[in-house]
C-alpha cells in the first residue's frame, strides 16, 4: 500500500481522465508502489525495455532521443504528470527514449501489463485507457507542429504563452535551447530580443 496522500493525488489525477469507482480504483491500488530517484538517474533508457508507468510526486525529468551522439529533448515531466516510455511498454521493444531525472525526485509506480489488463475488466478503465492515448497523440502532433511550422523564435513566444511555466522556472537554459531545436546561444540572442 502507498501512503494516503500519495494515493489521494495520484486517484485525483486518474480522476481527470475518467470517473473510477472504489471497486475501479481497488483494482490497481494493490500494484501501486512509491520508488524514489536521484538526480541523473533513468526512469527509462535507450536500448532497455520499460515496462511501467509512473505518476510524479516530486521532481523534474527531462525525455530525450540520441541521434548520432547528440542529445535531443522532447518533453520535460513534473509533479503530477504520469510519466512513461509509453511505446516500449506496449510494444515490449526496447525504448528509443530516455527519461532522466534532473532534480532527485519520487513517483507512484505500477507495471503496464496490469494497466493493460485492466482495460479488459472494467469499461472505467477502458474509457481512461482511450483517454489518455487521445491526451498523448493531442501533444504529439502538437509539438510536431511547433517544430515544422514555427521558428525558434516563435518556439519560444509559445513557450512563454503557453501553460508551460514550469519548464521556464524550472528547466536549465541549455535543456530548454535543446527542447526548442537550438544552441544555447541562440537562446540567449532570442531572450535578448524578447525582453527589449
Amino acid at each position: 500500500m502507498i501512503p494516503p496522500a500519495d494515493a489521494l493525488l495520484f486517484r485525483t489525477a486518474l480522476a481527470r481522465f475518467a470517473p473510477l469507482t472504489e471497486a475501479d480504483w481497488a483494482m490497481l491500488e494493490p500494484h501501486l508502489r512509491v520508488e524514489a530517484i536521484q538526480k541523473h538517474q533513468y526512469f527509462a533508457e535507450t536500448g532497455k525495455q520499460a515496462t511501467t508507468i509512473a505518476f510524479v510526486l516530486t521532481g523534474s525529468f527531462r525525455q530525450y532521443y540520441l541521434k548520432d551522439g547528440d542529445e535531443r529533448t522532447t518533453y520535460f515531466y513534473f509533479e503530477g504528470h504520469l510519466m512513461s516510455a509509453y511505446f516500449s511498454c506496449i510494444s515490449q521493444q526496447p525504448s528509443l527514449l530516455t527519461i532522466e531525472a534532473l532534480t532527485a525526485g519520487s513517483y507512484v509506480v505500477f507495471p503496464y501489463t496490469v494497466l493493460a489488463d485492466l482495460y479488459e475488466r472494467s469499461p472505467a478503465w477502458q474509457k481512461f485507457g482511450r483517454l489518455l492515448n487521445e491526451y498523448i497523440a493531442m501533444g504529439l502532433e502538437d509539438r510536431m507542429v511547433g517544430l515544422l511550422t514555427q521558428s525558434p523564435e516563435e518556439r519560444y513566444l509559445a513557450l512563454l504563452g503557453s501553460n508551460k511555466k514550469k519548464i521556464i522556472e524550472r528547466i536549465p537554459q541549455h535543456y530548454i535551447a535543446n527542447y526548442l531545436g537550438i544552441t544555447p546561444v541562440s537562446l540567449s540572442r532570442i531572450r535578448a530580443r524578447v525582453m527589449k
